[in-house]
């Protein structure tokens, strides 16, 4: 594998640092991907409580996220995703792509998107982390190849939250006014970003998704080996989505997004405990902290969705 570290000469620990950074620029590029998709949905939930004079209150709820938060929330995400191994946020990838596919067939898509596109926070970083990990693989120069990434990413993520800030300030009076350009074309074609989200998610999931079954199955010498991992893992997966969809059906809330994540983490920690690694356990419970900030973070989006 050449990177940045290897046009430099051999030091001890040098190999360990350019691949600790190589982690950190991975998990930038999906916490940036993350904020975008925040930013978005908060472009367009706002725009639908304007247009309804009951919602105000969410209205400015939304608008009262307090924007100094972001680069903490972004700062945060990227440290968890860099912690996170390639196994267990392989995953947790394929495991949030089978309760999608099952939430979209049993429920109606329409009602449930924003909130399924929020709940995906987490899942989406680790998708991101683990396309990068599995394309750039044996890449020369990877690490300025993760660097443009990050730097593309970190653009994106300045101009969607620039985006979200100005429509919770101006829209109002902009689109009334029509003399905004952006505004303008938020007021014609804003009620199409679940759809560009949706094809943006789906694309980003299904590379992640390839990537992820071949990082758990480098991992393997022999077909029964990968049996013996992938048997109970589909039972337990199938298990979970079963109980969630029960739970949604009868409950709803925050109070039921934390139980589902513990309830996610929980199997997840007791297969790896059968099937995985002592390094897997860690990985988990790194993870349920990932999910518990990202979740947090949107509570006032989650509200809103539910509420819709």
């Amino acid at each position: 594998m050449f990177s940045l570290g290897s046009w430099l000469p051999a030091l001890p620990g040098l190999a360990w640092g350019w691949a600790l950074l190589d982690a950190l620029l991975q998990g930038l590029v999906g916490a940036c991907a993350v904020s975008v998709l925040c930013s978005l949905l908060k472009v367009y939930l706002y725009i639908q409580c304007l247009n309804n004079p009951e919602r105000r209150a969410e209205k400015e709820a939304i608008a009262a996220q307090r924007p100094l938060l972001e680069p903490l929330h972004v700062l945060v995400l990227t440290a968890v995703l860099a912690l996170v191994g390639s196994r267990v946020a392989a995953l947790v990838v394929l495991e949030f792509s089978l309760r999608a596919v099952s939430t979209i067939l049993s429920l109606n898509k329409g009602a449930q998107s924003s909130q399924l596109y929020l709940l995906c926070q987490y899942s989406l970083g680790c998708g991101v982390s683990c396309a990068l990990s599995f394309l750039l693989e044996g890449a020369p120069h990877r690490s300025w190849n993760l660097a443009l990434a990050a730097g593309l990413a970190g653009l994106l993520a300045v101009q969607a939250r620039r985006l979200a800030r100005h429509v919770c300030a101006l829209y109002g009076l902009h689109s009334r006014a029509r003399y905004c350009g952006v505004c303008m074309l938020l007021l014609a074609a804003g009620h199409g970003i679940p759809r560009l989200l949706r094809n943006a998610l789906g694309l980003t999931f299904a590379v992640a998704d390839l990537a992820a079954v071949e990082l758990i199955n480098r991992d393997f010498l022999s077909t029964a080996e990968a049996v013996r991992f992938w048997t109970p893992l589909t039972i337990c997966y199938t298990l979970l989505v079963v109980y969630m969809q029960e739970e949604s059906r009868q409950s709803a809330g925050r109070g039921l997004m934390f139980r589902t994540v513990l309830v996610r983490m929980g199997g997840l920690f007791i297969l790896l405990l059968t099937v995985g690694r002592w390094s897997d356990i860690l990985h988990v419970f790194v993870s349920l902290l990932g999910e518990l900030w990202c979740l947090l973070r949107a509570g006032v989006l989650l509200e809103s969705c539910w509420r819709q």
